[in-house]
Parts: C-alpha cells; structure tokens; sequence
C-alpha cells in the first residue's frame, strides 16, 4: 500500500508539472518573442478571441504590421490572429537557413508554442507558397486557409508577362508580350516599372490610390526592419554572379492544390495587377470558395468591410 500510495503521489505530481508547463507554454495576448528550434528569434503578436489564425504576410521579407494596422486588425472580431514577422522580415532576426522546409517548420513550431491543435492560416501575396506547402505537410492541423491575393508561383512567366503589359497600358503604350524567358522577362518588367516610377504611376501594381502606399509605407518605416529573407531570395533574379540557393520558392504550387483537402477560401481583387486578376483560377483546391472583390492587391485595406465579412463568414 505503502509504495503504490508513493507511486500515485509521484505520478500526481508530475501530471501537475506538465499541465503547468503546457499551459506556461501558451503564448497570451500581445507582442512577444518565439524562438524557433534552430534558436532564430520571431516577431509575434496574439491578438482577437475565436479560432487561432496565423498571419503569413507576403514579400517576401515585408512584415505583419502594415497588414495589422491598415484593417487586418478587424479580424480579431472573429479569430485569435497571431500575426508573424517571417525569419528576416520585419522585427524578426536574420537567418542562415531560409529554406521553404525551414519556415514552414516555424509556423508549425508557433503552432505547437500556441498549444493548439487546430490552426486558420491566412496567407497574403507570397504568403500563399507557405500556406500550400503547410496545408500538403501537415494537413491534420488546419481548420482551413484564407488565400487573400495570394500567388502559389512566385515571379512565373504569366505574372510578369501581365505585368508588363499593364504597365504599357498605364502609360497608353497597349503592347502584347509574348516572350517566356524569365531573365528577359524579369529585364522587360524592371524597365517598364522604372517609366512607370517616372511618371508617378508605379504603385498601380499593389494599390488603386498613391495614399494607400504612403500609408502603408509610413507604417513599415516607423522602426528599424529587417527583409533579409526577401533580398537573399532576390539578389540571384538581379545578379548573375549570386547563386539561389533556394529554387525551390520558385516551383508552381498552385499544381499540388487539388491534393488539399482543408476548406480554402480565395479572395482576389479584380485590380490586383500584382498577382493578376485572373490568377486565382490557376487554384483547384478540393473544397475552395472564390470571392471576387472591387479592389486591388491590397483588398484588406481599400475594401475592408467586404474583406473582413468574407472571412468571418468563412470562419464561422
């Protein structure tokens, strides 16, 4: 009686000590640091009540707090958003490993930090390459995904060649382009973005009004931040001389979609001549619901009140 007493006093106490270290392990609300498994320091912030969703803002290499501060917050009327600084982007430290297993791997580690078994993700831009190789890895923990003007191949040819096109468009210069080589086609882009810049016209990418990257730029300079992450995977596109060491980022994902069986909703802007406005066709998700918005690449600010119905009422 005597040992099994002790026994059940041992196994009570440390069934005490994990229940108190697990629930330690729950991130609260508000700005803080999570250190991954290779001891890289990120930029959190937990904010809202509902479900848990983590933010994968785009770039890459930009940061959450453009996102947060221009209407992303009004999600916290219906989701827990935890919103993340990517390693090498925004206030997040600088990385030597910037490979797509390796941030993937962060989000599922915030995941598990969070101690939840179930996630949202809501992927922005570039942000929808990590939400498909999440959603094709680990399956088992997503509620769904939220694909707001999201692309699922990063810099590819129909991209650019749109691009370019609109740009002459912009500058009543109607052109058809049909090169399909990328270095040509990275060199056409840059030198119709620089005619553009000369003419005040090149935020018509990302936004229908010059104010909202004033905005948006006001925002993003009020501290000290990092795009590690984007210039390592941009030099090589620039510099012939610089090797990419992560090809992988550049693969056409959207063709793995009709492999995912979470609930995804799409949202596009019919003005978003970042990614194209047709781009989300590219997308064959199992279980998907596409709603089109007025609006440009950045939808979460100039159409907020539609952006923030739509995925509340997907969420709910």
């Amino acid at each position: 009686m005597k040992i099994t007493y002790i026994i059940l006093i041992v196994l009570a106490t440390l069934f005490t000590a994990c229940s108190s270290s697990d629930q330690n392990g729950h991130m609260k609300a508000g700005d803080q640091i999570f250190v991954t498994s290779d001891s890289i320091k990120l930029a959190v912030k937990v904010a809202g009540n509902g479900p848990v969703c983590i933010y994968l803002h785009g770039g890459p290499g930009q940061d959450f707090l453009s996102f947060e501060k221009m209407g992303g917050a009004g999600l916290e009327k219906c989701l827990t958003m935890v919103y993340l600084d990517q390693r090498g982007s925004g206030h997040s430290q600088n990385a030597k490993d910037y490979s797509l297993n390796r941030v993937v791997q962060d989000v599922e580690e915030l995941r598990l930090k969070l101690g939840v078994k179930k996630i949202y993700l809501l992927s922005h831009s570039f942000g929808g390459v990590l939400a498909i190789n999440y959603a094709l890895k680990y399956p088992e923990h997503l509620s769904g995904m939220i694909m707001a003007n999201t692309i699922a191949h990063f810099m590819n040819a129909n991209q650019l060649q749109e691009q370019i096109e609109y740009g002459y468009r912009l500058l009543k210069k109607d052109t058809i382009i049909n090169e399909t080589d990328s270095k040509t086609l990275m060199n056409g882009a840059a030198l119709v973005r620089k005619k553009l810049s000369a003419a005040h016209l090149g935020y018509k990418y990302i936004a229908n009004d010059v104010n909202t990257i004033i905005k948006m730029d006001s925002i993003e300079d009020s501290y000290k931040r990092t795009s590690d992450f984007g210039m390592t995977l941009f030099m090589p596109l620039v510099d012939s001389t610089k090797v990419q060491q992560y090809p992988e980022y550049f693969k056409d994902y959207a063709l793995l979609t009709d492999q995912i069986t979470t609930p995804a909703l799409i949202i596009t802007g019919k003005d978003d001549h970042a990614v194209g406005p047709d781009y989300y066709k590219n997308y064959k998700f199992i279980n998907q619901k596409v709603v089109q918005l007025a609006g440009s690449h950045m939808l979460y600010y100039e159409n907020n009140k539609a952006f923030i119905a739509a995925v509340c009422g997907f969420v709910k």
